[in-house]
């Protein structure tokens, strides 16, 4: 067996379809199988070849956990807007029953008794107009993109239907 400048010469046995004896980099002889085992590689410098697959799970991990973040930000930010909605539906609607008990005292007394109850509310009053008996009020809560206006209306009930 000759080892030169380009490393082992392989020597034919008949016993074994190839053997060799080769130098890993750091001097020191290898089993012959080394080359041929690449989960035990362990040359210093050694590239793995370019159709591997390690590291690729951590790779799509990293990714379904970034889809999922996403997701999840989408359905609290759908969460929020629903509150926000739902805060607003309800200060109108106070509003507007207090505006409605409050319009024989005239329209900015009826208009003053709902903008403090939507200012009790956490919400802003939009519009308010009484018409007779009846008060149409509009809340909003949020600001931007999150924001909400409802209308609401109070008064009393109409007529009762007329039996046949």
């Amino acid at each position: 067996m000759y080892a030169g400048r380009r490393g082992a010469v392989s020597v034919r046995n008949p016993n074994r379809s190839r053997q060799t004896d080769h130098r890993s980099d750091h001097g020191k002889a290898c089993p012959s199988d080394h080359r041929t085992d690449r989960r035990r590689d362990h040359r210093p410098n050694h590239r793995p070849d370019r159709r591997s697959d390690r590291g690729s799970a951590t790779v799509w991990a990293v990714g379904a956990i970034a889809v999922l973040c996403v997701i999840f930000g989408a359905l609290l930010a759908m969460g929020q807007a629903v509150v926000i909605r739902h805060r607003a539906a309800g200060a109108a609607d106070l509003a507007a029953l207090a505006a409605a008990d409050h319009w024989a005292a005239g329209t900015d007394a009826a208009c003053a008794a709902a903008e403090r109850v939507a200012r009790a509310q956490g919400t802003r009053l939009v519009r308010c107009a009484i018409e007779g008996e009846t008060s149409d009020v509009t809340a909003g809560a949020g600001r931007g993109p999150f924001g909400a206006e409802v209308r609401s209306r109070a008064g009393p009930a109409g007529p009762p239907a007329a039996a046949p």
